[in-house]
């Protein structure tokens, strides 16, 4: 992929602070790159950087290879859009606020209408067109941030937060809008979020950024799958992430030991014999009543202890021995099984959803089991 923004040897402090330490990161043409991490992580600081619209303590920004002077950093911003979480209209219609960037640039007329109507049709706002900026609701408002934005046609565009403060309906219908038009145009785009799920639903590449520093970079699958270390495993939502022993590593399978005594098989080799931490995904695990047969390799037998309704899924919690496990499950599914809170059961982990952190990334020993 062709770099077309790279940042270097980023440092963003205050006073003795350090709210931001990123040695490289590269943007490519083309590609959706979403950061994601908890509040306070130093995501929007990074992006105002990238925009050029706060000055690091040190580092430098590359434009289509050509380092951005921090002091005429103009020409490149005129190169950009970005939408935030508060949508920012002004006290003018809603086509004058779209309008207002192409106007700045010098562009008027007919072209200017058709391409101001025709961004304003694709968020399905154009029937809002005359209204006053400042009368929209707030899903209506983003609607037309998002417009004013692509009716820039921006090398990049930047989005901090932009679904946040929405109601669930309208940001998924959002979300679903925005990725309809990423993927239809190709913008390139770097997106900030806390929201596991907008990563989900629109990124090429994830990064996960705590406490001002990228711990990973990688697509989807591997970020959220094959987390490098436990804290990352712990934001991405990697539940169950359960102290054990590799025994055996041979023929593109390794076996480990559970906690109880349990061995299950996990796909792939892993150097070596010692202690690790057994992560898995709780929708990737699955229930089995006691009457079920034959049973699936790698199927431990546990009791419901709780079950949790969270809308369409449900959390199920299974007690092995003095190990919880974490399970999700449909609504269909948790009625279909007929389990109530202390029958016995048997989870299933299928050999390919088991990730192994190994050496220094299993940080996490003893008999207590981690959970955010």
């Amino acid at each position: 992929m062709t770099p077309i923004l790279r940042a270097q040897d980023i440092r963003v402090t205050y006073r003795d602070h350090t709210l931001l330490d990123v040695p490289d990161l590269t943007l490519a043409e083309g590609e959706v790159f979403v950061t994601i991490g908890p509040n306070g992580a130093g995501k929007s600081t990074l992006l105002r950087v990238l925009a050029a619209l706060q000055r690091p303590k040190r580092g430098w920004l590359y434009f289509r290879g050509n380092r951005i002077p921090w002091r005429r950093a103009l020409s490149y911003r005129r190169r950009i859009a970005v939408v935030l979480q508060d949508p920012l209209l002004l006290s003018m219609s809603v086509y004058r606020n779209v309008a207002l960037g192409l106007y700045l640039r010098g562009r008027w007329g007919a072209p200017v209408r058709k391409r101001v109507m025709h961004w304003l049709d694709q968020f399905h706002v154009a029937h809002l067109a005359h209204r006053p900026g400042h009368s929209l609701s707030g899903g209506e408002a983003q609607r037309v941030a998002l417009a004013r934005a692509f009716a820039l046609e921006p090398d990049i565009l930047f989005l901090d937060e932009p679904f946040a403060g929405l109601d669930m309906p309208t940001h998924l219908e959002i979300l679903a809008d925005l990725r309809r038009v990423l993927r239809e145009t190709g913008c390139t785009t770097f997106l900030v979020t806390h929201d596991r799920d907008e990563a989900l639903a629109l990124a090429d590449r994830v990064a996960v950024m705590l406490e001002g520093s990228i711990k990973q970079v990688g697509t989807v699958d591997d970020v959220f799958l094959h987390p490098v270390s436990e804290e990352v495993a712990a934001f991405v939502g990697v539940e169950n992430r359960i102290p054990a022993h590799i025994v055996s590593a041979r023929g593109g399978r390794t076996h480990v030991l559970l906690p109880g005594g349990e061995r299950v098989e996990v796909l792939g080799e892993f150097d070596g014999t010692g202690d690790c931490l057994f992560c898995v995904r709780p929708e990737e695990i699955r229930l089995h009543p006691m009457s079920s047969a034959p049973l699936p390799p790698n199927s431990l037998r546990g009791r419901v202890v709780q079950s949790i309704s969270l809308g369409t899924q449900v959390r199920v919690i299974v007690a092995m021995g003095e190990t919880l496990w974490r399970v999700e499950v449909s609504r269909s599914t948790w009625r279909h099984l007929h389990l109530k809170e202390g029958d016995d059961v048997y989870i299933t982990i299928p050999p390919q959803s088991i990730h192994l952190l190994t050496g220094s990334a299993a940080v996490t020993q003893g008999k207590d089991t981690p959970y955010p």
